[in-house]
């Protein structure tokens, strides 16, 4: 049997460090961040996310860009849209999206940012 050394071999609790994260994490609502994360984490979305945050879009623009109909991205860019990570805009006939805020556009670029420095280590 293989032994891993990636986990503790005693238990060993600091209780001031525990209490003071659980504190901390009761007052935050982790299910409504994780909702985000589960969003991003679909291939489609996050090229979409990418697209948004380099600038303003009309549905049409995301679809060529990420290779999807206008309804599929239509549909993710709606999820989005209710996760809170996009808003948009209607001008005339045309739906234009862009990122909710800075946060989100800040999350995508070290999202980025990190799997480019994954590359260089490898």
């Amino acid at each position: 049997m293989h032994k891993a050394n990636d986990v503790c071999e005693i238990t060993c609790i600091n209780e001031e460090n525990v209490k003071l994260i659980q504190n901390k994490l009761s007052m935050e609502n982790p299910i409504e961040v994780a909702k985000i994360f589960k969003a991003l984490s679909d291939d489609t979305r996050i090229k979409i996310a990418y697209a948004l945050s380099q600038n303003e879009l009309c549905v049409c623009d995301v679809a060529n860009i990420v290779g999807a109909t206008t309804a599929t991205a239509s549909h993710h860019l709606r999820l989005l849209k209710n996760l809170g990570i996009a808003k948009y805009r209607k001008e005339g006939k045309l739906v234009y999206y862009s990122l909710d805020d800075d946060h989100v556009k800040q999350l995508i670029e070290i999202a980025f940012a990190h799997q480019k420095e994954g590359d260089r280590v490898e």
